[in-house]
């Protein structure tokens, strides 16, 4: 709550996309709901694809019906991926510092107004930080995590839809969550689990628990999010058509180390 009430704040002085107030405030209160007294997947699910409908229809971007369900499944997904992730000291607050600076400085560079507020959002994490920083004292909640991820996905929408970046851009810079998320799900899937149930099962998580710890999980995590993040900025401003290649590098980079992270975690016997 401490964020959104810097991040608020902010807002009162700084040139924002008001048509974001809303469903931003939706997402906000049912995962501080959630937080206090636990709702079901099913209805937080509907209060994540209501609030990212409905600031398609605010914003009245354009892409017609084949673009819209695909932003609005990203939406949702990057909402709930960032709840995912954050489930070890710092990881959550690293990405949002890192993830949203990335986007500030590209915004930054084409004059657009918006630059500033995805600097205060990042500047508003600072303190929180400090306080989730390992050994954590303070932790994030469903409040935190999942308005974050969301306000995340409709940032990196608006910034393409208004040519400040192209759309391998958002991805590539917040890729070290969407790849662990992801590929988590997609084992989990395969492995014919229950998806909606809480597990242990992400790659960070397993290397906090194979001994990395929470401190050394964090370090390796910030390096990929300074690299993926950096090489994206560093792509758009000196050499934008490499940045599609670099995507697929990243992936393939991450998704060569999270496996190794499985195998690793098979291999000693371990399981949940």
């Amino acid at each position: 709550m401490a964020i959104w009430a810097g991040v608020a704040a902010s807002a009162f002085w700084l040139p924002v996309t008001w048509s974001a107030a809303l469903p931003m405030a939706l997402v906000i209160a049912v995962s501080f709901w959630d937080d206090r007294r636990s709702l079901s997947v099913g209805l937080r699910l509907a209060s994540h694809f209501t609030a990212a409908v409905a600031w398609l229809a605010l914003t009245g971007l354009p892409g017609g019906l084949l673009v819209a369900p695909l932003v609005v499944l990203v939406i949702v997904w990057m909402a709930n991926l960032y709840n995912f992730m954050d489930g070890s000291d710092g990881l959550a607050a690293a990405m949002t510092l890192v993830g949203f600076s990335a986007y500030s400085i590209v915004a930054w560079s084409v004059e657009s107004a918006a630059s500033a507020f995805m600097l205060a959002v990042a500047a508003a994490t600072v303190p929180f930080m400090i306080v989730n920083w390992p050994p954590a004292r303070a932790f994030l909640g469903d409040v935190g995590a999942v308005p974050l991820g969301f306000l995340a996905a409709i940032l990196g929408t608006l910034g393409w839809q208004a040519d400040w970046w192209p759309a391998w851009f958002p991805p590539l810079v917040f890729l070290p969550f969407i790849v662990d998320a992801s590929a988590t799900l997609v084992r989990r899937l395969f492995a014919g689990e229950r998806i909606w149930r809480a597990h242990r099962d992400h790659a960070y998580q397993r290397l906090v628990r194979m001994g990395l710890g929470h401190s050394g999980t964090l370090a390796l995590y910030l390096a990929l999010m300074m690299g993926t993040a950096g090489s994206a900025v560093a792509a758009l401003l000196r050499a934008p058509a490499t940045g599609g290649t670099l995507l697929a590098l990243w992936t393939g980079v991450l998704l060569f180390m999270f496996g190794s992270v499985d195998h690793a975690w098979r291999m000693q016997g371990k399981s949940g």
